[in-house]
């Protein structure tokens, strides 16, 4: 028999439930049904069962599962205001609430005009975090507003609220990020911590005045370090080993290139998460810090004050560190300071705005390093992108066409026998796809390629050379999740240029 809501539910205090790990739920042949985390406490159960005066029948849920049932349960009433929960963020609540909005001339009555835009805007975020959204972005145009996500890369059109009412979505964004509401002419830039349930969401906040209104755009970042795992990033074995035996080295640079939003911080996070932290002083200058590191000393730049990346990382130098990770090399300084930093006995992992490996060298030289200095100090640039994964569900095997297995031939692998194509179904949205998997292309600096930089050797020469190392490029690379359908062929080709 099926759980269902009851009429009237008698609830505990949402912090009672948060913190002994138990959840009253629904109804089940006469019995309170209670969701039961892992850590869930005796005391908390006995309790529970004192309040209710029922009988109970417990279920035992994962961490992750009871923290989204507690997020469903409570209403920002509640709930702590942070918290996005509420059963005015169900899944299938967005066209109800659009409903609800009010007129804009009704948001001048009083607060509870307000309380439609408050929880459509509660159940937009969130959505966007089950969906695994990155980014937000609340857009005007002269004739209409629109809501997208972009999930796994991809922007996708979410809702349209009524164009008269983006104002006053804009200012209850402003209030939670603690900006300006009447400064309209200018950028601003601020942050919202939100809770879902034990989970720890940070959002970056970005306005920027157009010319039917400001739009706003969200960065989502979820602060659960467990998936800040190197080997779980996607790196082919020989890749990962390499990349591994790079960041255990005395001294060094280990640059880390690719567009935004290719997953260059997180890498260098999984990087510093392999290198023992207590006995290793592990520092870092980053614009912003998107994920707390345990045991890490975290710096974020702050132009308002002149704190640039090199004078942090002048400072940095002053406390003893053993590694220090540069969140992007912007200016010649910056590449300057770091390049003396890993001839001075310091291992630098750093990011770098490039389109492959190979091009990450001449950047660096075109700022204005001395092709000498790079020769001595790099250790190997690791290029990466994010390909979509197919959906295991409704993703399609057919044998390759001509077309097809000419262009996997051209990336130097064997042909699959099957390739696998999307479809689209329920689980994926449609789309055909769920979730991202890293692809790589590493040169490692060996005498030859050495000698190839401080000779002021160009990109050409630099790829040749790596190839002859039979280092694979980012495209070669992809062709590893063909075989066993993790991606499709058209996917990798999107990312990918082609060479």
């Amino acid at each position: 028999m099926a759980a269902r809501e009851p009429a009237d539910p008698v609830r505990v205090p949402y912090a009672f439930a948060r913190t002994h790990g138990v959840l009253a739920s629904g109804e089940e042949a006469g019995a309170v049904v209670v969701l039961v985390r892992p850590d869930a406490t005796a005391e908390g159960i006995a309790e529970l069962r004192r309040v209710l005066k029922r009988p109970l029948a417990t279920r035992a849920v994962d961490a992750e599962r009871f923290a989204l049932e507690l997020a469903r349960a409570y209403d920002p009433g509640t709930a702590p205001s942070s918290a996005l929960a509420a059963d005015s963020v169900r899944d299938a609540d967005l066209a109800r609430l659009l409903q609800e909005l009010p007129p804009a001339e009704d948001l001048l009555d009083g607060a509870d005009s307000q309380a439609p835009v408050i929880r459509m805007i509660n159940a937009l975020l969130l959505q966007a975090v089950r969906e695994r959204a990155s980014d937000l972005h609340f857009e005007p145009y002269d004739a209409r507003a629109v809501v997208r996500f972009r999930v796994d890369g991809v922007l996708s059109d979410v809702l349209e609220p009524p164009r008269a009412l983006h104002a006053a979505i804009v200012s209850r964004l402003k209030i939670m990020a603690s900006l300006d509401i009447a400064e309209k002419r200018l950028p601003q830039d601020g942050r919202i911590a939100l809770k879902l349930g034990d989970r720890s969401i940070d959002v970056r906040v970005s306005t920027l005045p157009t010319g039917p209104g400001e739009r706003v755009v969200l960065r989502l970042l979820d602060q659960d370090a467990a998936r800040l795992d190197l080997a779980s990033l996607g790196m082919a074995g020989d890749t990962l080993a390499t990349v591994d035996r790079m960041i255990r080295e005395p001294h060094g640079i280990l640059l880390v290139t690719g567009p935004t939003g290719s997953g260059k911080t997180t890498t260098l996070y999984a990087a510093l998460s392999r290198l023992p932290r207590g006995a290793v002083n592990m520092m870092t200058v980053e614009d912003p810090i998107e994920y707390a590191l345990d045991g890490v000393a975290q710096t974020q730049v702050n132009p308002r004050v002149e704190l640039s990346f090199a004078r942090a990382l002048r400072a940095i130098l002053r406390q003893d560190p053993d590694v220090v990770m540069i969140g992007e090399i912007r200016d010649l300084e910056t590449a300057q300071i770091a390049v003396q930093a890993s001839l001075t006995g310091h291992l630098v992992l750093a990011t770098l705005h490039t389109n492959d490996a190979a091009s990450a060298v001449t950047r660096l030289a075109d700022m204005g390093v001395e092709p000498y200095l790079l020769s001595s100090s790099l250790l190997g640039v690791l290029a990466q992108r994010l390909v979509r994964t197919l959906c295991p569900r409704c993703r399609r095997a057919a044998p390759p066409t001509a077309a097809e297995r000419a262009a996997v031939e051209a990336m130097g692998v064997a042909v699959p026998a099957t390739l696998h194509a999307p479809v689209g179904c329920d689980e994926c949205k449609r789309t055909g796809y769920r979730g991202r998997t890293g692809i790589y292309e590493l040169i490692g600096i060996d005498e030859t390629m050495r000698r190839l930089i401080h000779d002021g050797a160009g990109e050409p020469a630099l790829r040749e050379a790596a190839r002859r190392r039979h280092q694979r490029s980012l495209r070669a690379d992809g062709a590893r999740w063909l075989a066993d359908g993790t991606t499709s062929l058209a996917e990798l080709v999107r990312v990918t240029r082609d060479e």
